[in-house]
């Protein structure tokens, strides 16, 4: 049976043509029940089904997964998730300004990513969204899965 492709909005897509964008990403125990409370019961948009979920609620996104390690060796439930138009840029302007960075940008299929960390240690997912403006996934990869 062939396998059924990803509903994606690309038009809701958080994806900055310039600047930041502002969401947040949530640990979830089942992806279809949080997915189903944000879009049903709150009123969002589903921007996209799963890997991860992104539901759009008024100016404002919520991406959702299981939970796994977003860097080696850390495990989190929630942190700031920051969309922004060119990664490479803001990595290299923001460290010069001194940030550190947890991981330098890391392409992972469907966007690039890095995390750095606030004063208080919080954790901040940078991301450009790359492969999934033309319908692709994140890869599955064992540092990816739920651990």
């Amino acid at each position: 049976m062939a396998e059924q492709a990803p509903h994606i909005d690309f038009a809701d897509l958080p994806t900055p043509a310039e600047g930041i964008l502002v969401t947040i990403f949530i640990t979830v125990r089942k992806v279809a029940r949080s997915r189903d409370f944000y879009s049903r019961v709150l009123g969002g948009t589903v921007v996209l089904d799963e890997n991860p979920c992104i539901v759009r609620l008024s100016n404002s996104w919520i991406i959702m997964n299981p939970g796994g390690p977003p860097t080696p060796g850390n495990t989190t439930s929630i942190f700031l998730n920051l969309r922004v138009a060119d990664i490479q840029a803001c990595y290299e302007q923001w460290r010069a300004k001194g940030a550190e960075f947890v991981t330098p940008p890391i392409d992972r299929g469907a966007e690039i990513r890095c995390y750095v960390r606030d004063p208080d240690g919080y954790l901040i997912e940078v991301g450009q969204s790359t492969g999934l403006l033309h319908g692709q996934l994140a890869a599955k990869r064992p540092e990816d899965l739920p651990g």
